[in-house]
């Protein structure tokens, strides 16, 4: 590696070394060390919209993981520069190589060739959160339908059902399948009570019948036809 490359390279890391100091600075001034209470100016965390609190959660989680984001980055660049100060800069830490000049210019804190890098890289097995195995739907874990058994009992989804017949902040347009607002939770064309059609027909004369049961009686009718 030239002189002058390596001069240029040099100004690039002190130039960004100074740029992450400074947001580290402007982060830590905005009291991110604070505590929850102290930072809302609040007497008690239960507020009367959580909500509120959920906005204020977020914003400092996402501030504290640029700061320590920015804290390993600066380390790296400061690893470099200690680098250059020795001679050893531009060597591959792992095979010993020298590390292309396209590659420093790209990331002039790198520390292994590509070749390395790519060994050391590692694919994510799980794109998606681990959780989602469990939570999707949310009734999974207790839901009776997919079972070997013949269970019938109240389970996870007609508790869902029956929380969400009472209403939610859903819209038609946040359901699959859902054609109004009378259909806002799953399955919801389900006899309430009944297994099969054959249970709603009663014991009752008929015009003692619940509109719900004539319907269902009079559509097991047709399909018996």
């Amino acid at each position: 590696m030239d002189t002058i490359s390596l001069a240029e390279l040099k100004n690039r890391l002190l130039a960004e070394k100074e740029s992450l100091t400074k947001t580290i600075s402007r982060l830590e001034d905005t009291g991110i060390g604070d505590t929850m209470s102290d930072s809302v100016g609040e007497l008690s965390m239960y507020d009367n919209h959580p909500a509120d609190l959920g906005d204020v959660m977020f914003e400092r989680s996402k501030d504290v993981a640029i700061r320590d984001n920015e804290h390993l980055l600066l380390e790296q660049i400061e690893t470099a520069l200690d680098k250059m100060s020795a001679g050893n800069y531009g060597v591959c830490e792992q095979c010993g190589q020298t590390i292309n000049i396209d590659r420093l210019e790209a990331q002039p804190w790198a520390t292994l060739c590509i070749n390395c890098q790519r060994k050391t890289d590692t694919v994510d097995s799980t794109p998606r959160p681990l959780e989602e195995e469990i939570l999707a739907p949310p009734f999974h874990r207790t839901f009776l339908d997919t079972t070997n058994s013949d269970d019938v009992g109240f389970d996870g989804e007609d508790s869902l059902q029956g929380v969400l017949r009472s209403g939610s902040s859903d819209t038609p347009q946040d359901i699959p399948g859902s054609y109004n607002y009378k259909a806002l939770w799953p399955n919801s064309n389900e006899h309430i009570g009944i297994v099969d059609l054959a249970d709603a027909i009663p014991a009752a004369p008929q015009k003692n019948r619940s509109p719900a049961n004539a319907k269902a009686v009079e559509k097991l009718k047709n399909n018996n036809k």
